[in-house]
């Protein structure tokens, strides 16, 4: 498989997962968490990295550091995820308050405070609204994050070079 061609559907899987990110909140009225927000603007880094490297298709070190890119936006969303995940599975009594919405912390505070919030998470980001075999929202997009870790790694490291010259 070229490298153009990974590109694209890494691109093709961020449209999708972010597609599903707003039918969730639009259709099944699932309001996205700080932490959410901040999963979603790493899809669309990832996103945004894969189209440009699609359409560019790079040859050698060109490629590599979109996949040091794609490896390094997604490595932030599985962090981002892992901090929901372990926010999901405190106990009750150690779960921190609910926080404003984000369209609200956007209006009243400074950007680095927002963003300083939304990392840390609030009561919000514990709620688990949804799940699929398992895993809630963050769960599956942890385990998307380390499936995008990997392909980035693997170009990162030329690892589609080796096998196509094979």
């Amino acid at each position: 498989m070229s490298r153009r061609i990974v590109f694209f559907l890494v691109f093709l899987i961020c449209a999708a997962l972010l597609a599903v990110a707003f039918y969730m909140e639009y259709v099944m009225n699932l309001e996205p968490c700080p932490l959410c927000w901040l999963q979603r603007y790493a899809f669309m880094a990832i996103g945004i990295v894969s189209l440009i490297g699609a359409l560019h298709n790079p040859a050698g070190w060109g490629g590599r550091i979109y996949g040091l890119f794609l490896g390094l936006f997604s490595a932030t969303g599985l962090a981002l995820a892992g901090r929901q995940l372990w926010l999901q599975s405190l106990p009750e009594d150690q779960v921190p308050a609910c926080g404003p919405s984000v369209e609200y912390m956007l209006d009243v505070l400074p950007w680095l405070d927002v963003l300083k919030t939304a990392i840390q998470g609030t009561g919000d980001c514990a709620k688990v609204l949804w799940t699929f075999m398992g895993l809630s929202i963050a769960g599956w997009t942890a385990v998307f994050f380390s499936v995008l870790i990997v392909l980035g790694l693997g170009l990162l490291f030329g690892a589609l070079e080796k096998a196509q010259r094979q």
